[in-house]
């Protein structure tokens, strides 16, 4: 496991679309969100450690957020080859298991992650009605190796904020997280701009 931080996209960058199986084997794409207020894209996997540290937080913050008009999905990208815990009949245990009320992608192709300039799980990605990114970063400042609780703070204010048509907090800080398993000479560029593999 790398520990990885995000890119920290720019803000303003229109949401790319995608257009992935669930674990139920139904095609999402960013059109299936259009009815929602906002739209938090997010990229997870199954066995890193930190999606797991913060897994039953995101679950109640999914929860409350959904009934406020946020849509939520979840891509997990990395290279089942490599990571067969990561595979799509493993997302679906994980979905059961985890309680994830949001669909559950699987980016075979790791375009959506190419395309988001995602690095690492777990990486949020927040758009308004627009699809303009308005935040980027950490659930909170909680990670496995330190004793700060699961509060999804962070993220909460910036949602807050763009719920209620605020100004969005101007200071974001990166998500930490293990890096996404690229299949074998798929990296992309961004990956290793900025010292973002560490």
């Amino acid at each position: 496991m790398a520990r990885t931080e995000s890119t920290m996209l720019s803000l303003g960058t229109q949401a790319p679309d995608f257009l992935l199986d669930d674990t139920d084997d139904n095609m999402v794409s960013l059109e299936d969100f259009e009815s929602d207020q906002a739209l938090l894209v997010m990229f997870l996997c199954n066995h890193c450690p930190y999606v797991k540290h913060i897994q039953h937080g995101l679950v109640a913050f999914a929860r409350e957020y959904q009934a406020k008009g946020l849509g939520m999905v979840a891509i997990s990208a990395n290279d089942v080859d490599q990571y067969p815990d990561d595979s799509p009949e493993r997302m679906k245990e994980e979905k059961e298991q985890a309680g994830y009320p949001f669909p559950y992608l699987y980016d075979y192709r790791q375009d959506a992650a190419e395309t988001y300039c995602a690095a690492c799980t777990p990486d949020f990605f927040l758009f308004d009605q627009d699809r303009r990114l308005v935040y980027r970063g950490r659930f909170d400042s909680s990670s496995p190796d330190k004793s700060d609780p699961v509060t999804g703070e962070d993220l909460r204010a910036a949602a807050d904020a763009l719920l209620a048509g605020t100004e969005i907090p101007q200071t974001q800080h990166p998500s930490i997280g293990s890096n996404i398993k690229w299949r074998p000479g798929h990296e992309p560029d961004y990956y290793h701009d900025g010292g973002l593999k560490s």
